[in-house]
Parts: structure tokens; sequence; C-alpha cells
């Protein structure tokens, strides 16, 4: 893995382990928004863990390169439903946030 992929897979890793653990932690700058996009709130557990999955994943593609790469394309479907989410609630504002998320993902993918 060369420098660039090691450096851009561990900021991914430490964006979707922080936005996961934000969730978790139930940050108001989070679930205020998860709530008014309807996102219901049942599923903001599930939806920090799948977030801390990805992260460990992408630190785990380290050493065997296939999870990695299984990670980041799980967290960029992730962020693109975060994406359309965002869409349906009408809120165009916020469409940059889960692409700020997304970006690094993507990053992982088109450097490995």
């Amino acid at each position: 893995m060369s420098t660039t992929a090691a450096v851009v897979t561990a900021l991914a890793a430490f964006m979707a382990g922080f936005s996961g653990a934000s969730v978790l932690a139930r940050a108001k700058f989070v679930v205020e928004p998860l709530a008014a996009y309807g996102v219901p709130r049942s599923w903001w557990n599930g939806l920090g863990v799948i977030k801390l999955a990805g992260a460990a994943g992408l630190v785990a593609g380290f050493w065997v390169p296939v999870v990695g790469v299984l990670a980041a394309v799980g967290l960029v479907l992730y962020f693109a439903g975060a994406v359309i989410t965002v869409v349906r609630a009408k809120a165009y504002g916020h469409v940059p946030f889960p692409l700020v998320y997304m970006a690094p993902a993507v990053a992982v993918l088109a450097v490995g």
C-alpha cells in the first residue's frame, strides 16, 4: 500500500469512526438533523454501529486489503443513502455534509 493510500484510508477510517461515535453519543449536531429528516430513533444505534464497522473494516484493510475495499464500498453506499435521505427531506443545504464523509471512502477506492 502506498503512503497516499495509507493516509487516505486512515483519514476515511477516522471520519467514519467519528461520525459513528457522534451518533452513538447522541451529539446534538448529528441527532437533530436525523430527527428533522425523519430517521426513526430506533435506527440511530444501528446507523452508528454501521459507520464504526466501516471504520474498523478500513483499518483491517491494512492487513487484509479485500476487507478494506469492501468497507470502503459499504461506506460509499451508506453515505449515498444519507444523501438520498437528506434530499427526500428537502434539506438541500445539508447535502454537502454526507458528501464530505463519503469523499474519503471514494478516495480509498480510487487510490487502492
